[in-house]
């Protein structure tokens, strides 16, 4: 048997270090095995599916090291490897389940499904819904049916007993029955859910072995028994521990930067960040701390995994980054490396428009453009004295704009100004008023380059980063403020 894995990330956002730290793993266990590794792209979100996030994940992977055999991009025998591009043979499996009598098509509308779990939630029952507790009357059934009612495929699911899932780090998992809903298979739209497209192209792919996060372990009865409708072998499963902030809650962009670009635009090695994942949950035979992928792949071993979750600790990170940087970098390497980050006519090529108007002297250069190869700015409380607005508008100003921000598809300027626009009405601000705090978050000043075209250089990441560095820097927002935020910002 030759062993294959795969990743299969979600291109709706910043490529996350999450998706790294998952592929990564998964490249070793093949390699490990001789085995081959897959790229797959789940884009069955089509509202929030985009090409450039696709092609970010792509880059941001290969910038690690993190090479494919198969995927959307090198092709390979077992093709397409875009969801979207797959529908017909979801299809084909869904009516399979449906003639086999293990799914049936759902008419229940929204407002009835929350009546529903509102119901059993009152009665102290668990909230997954059974196919009997979705059934209608057969007259009512039939009546939604020729009228042409949307409805969704649901698999059968048991309502008793107790599914026991193997897994190769944790052994027997065993999970109630009763807490596993009629999983919706396909979506009224003919969109496949993940749980339907993941089985068939897993089997499809010919994988093998499944490593992926921790978090899929209360859906693997629902996949379990959907190779068992289907007839087929069910790969090894392994359920890898979630990456964790500092404070052990799970790793978010609130309390830790997760975009993979994040870490390349701060000027961090691809090989520290790979180093660094690889450490995450895992150790060499020699416990040291500095290892080459190569390395990695020569000494891996899937039972050294540790359980317990693995902290993500940004300044831990920036040490080994340091580390290699003094020992692997002469001054050739060095001087290559910080072309390749910034010092490099695409990106230069970006920022001389923005300074030429205001320089008289070529030293005036690195004042004007430093925000632009440049972190977090050294912003504090102080910086925003001369802003004439209420801690609190200042606050929900900018994390407004945050919220904005991680729903913009297309990182442009003029979305960007539309996105601004549109919050400067709601807070009845002149843009110009607006953007003062917009312009200290993000350039460190309240006087520098258009902050609109540095936002779109510096990219979507950097961007947010700094606003959200702002945001604490002014005191932070807490659980119970953001909720409060969040109740405002609906209103939008």
């Amino acid at each position: 048997m030759t062993v294959r894995t795969r990743i299969a990330p979600s291109p709706t956002g910043d490529p996350h270090v999450g998706t790294a730290y998952i592929a990564l793993f998964n490249l070793c266990f093949a390699r490990q095995h001789g085995g081959q590794f897959v790229l797959r792209i789940e884009d069955t979100d089509r509202q929030r599916s985009t090409d450039e996030s696709e092609q970010m994940i792509l880059d941001s992977l290969r910038w690690l090291g993190l090479d494919w055999d198969e995927g959307p991009d090198v092709g390979g025998p077992h093709g397409p490897y875009r969801q979207s591009e797959r529908g017909d043979i979801y299809a084909e499996h869904a009516e399979r389940l449906l003639e086999s009598g293990h799914a049936f098509k759902c008419y229940r509308t929204s407002e009835e499904l929350d009546t529903l779990r509102d119901t059993r939630k009152a009665a102290g029952l668990h909230l997954a819904l059974k196919p009997q507790d979705l059934a209608l009357d057969p007259d009512e059934q039939q009546r939604r049916e020729v009228e042409g009612y949307p409805y969704v495929i649901r698999m059968n699911v048991p309502s008793e007993g107790v599914c026991e899932v193997d897994d190769m780090l944790r052994g027997r998992i065993e999970v109630d029955w009763a807490q596993v809903d009629a999983q919706i298979l396909m979506k009224s739209d003919g969109m496949p859910t993940y749980h339907l497209a993941n089985v068939v192209d897993d089997h499809l792919m010919g994988i093998t072995h499944v490593l992926r996060g921790e978090e899929w372990i209360n859906s693997a009865p629902k996949h379990q028994l959907l190779y068992e409708y289907f007839g087929w072998s069910m790969p090894q499963l392994c359920h890898m521990p979630l990456l964790r902030n500092p404070d052990k809650s799970k790793l978010s962009k609130r309390k830790n930067p997760t975009s993979i670009n994040y870490y390349r635009r701060m000027g961090f090695l691809p090989q520290a960040v790979t180093n660094y994942l690889g450490r995450m949950g895992w150790s060499m035979p020699d416990e040291r701390e500095k290892f080459g992928l190569d390395e990695m792949m020569a000494h891996f071993d899937i039972q050294r995994v540790s359980l317990g979750g693995p902290v993500f600790d940004l300044d831990k990170l920036t040490w080994l980054n340091g580390v290699y940087i003094r020992e692997d970098l002469d001054d050739a390497a060095l001087l290559k490396a910080l072309c390749d980050w910034a010092f490099n006519e695409a990106y230069v090529g970006q920022i001389l428009p923005q300074i030429r108007p205001r320089i008289s002297t070529l030293s005036d250069a690195m004042p004007l453009a430093g925000h632009f190869f440049a972190g977090l700015p050294d912003v504090r409380e102080t910086s925003f004295a001369d802003i004439d607005l209420e801690r609190e508008t200042l606050l929900a100003l900018l994390q407004f704009l945050v919220w904005r921000l991680e729903a913009v598809a297309r990182w442009d300027k003029d979305e960007l100004l539309a996105q601004v626009k549109l919050l400067a009405e709601h807070f009845e601000l002149k843009m110009k008023v607006f953007l003062a705090p917009v312009f200290v978050a993000v350039t460190g000043s309240a006087h520098s380059t258009s902050v609109l075209d540095a936002m779109a250089i510096l990219g979507s990441d950097m961007t947010r980063a700094r606003l959200r560095h702002a945001i604490e820097v002014l005191g932070g927002v807490s659980k119970k403020h953001a909720k409060r935020l969040e109740k405002q910002y609906r209103e939008l």
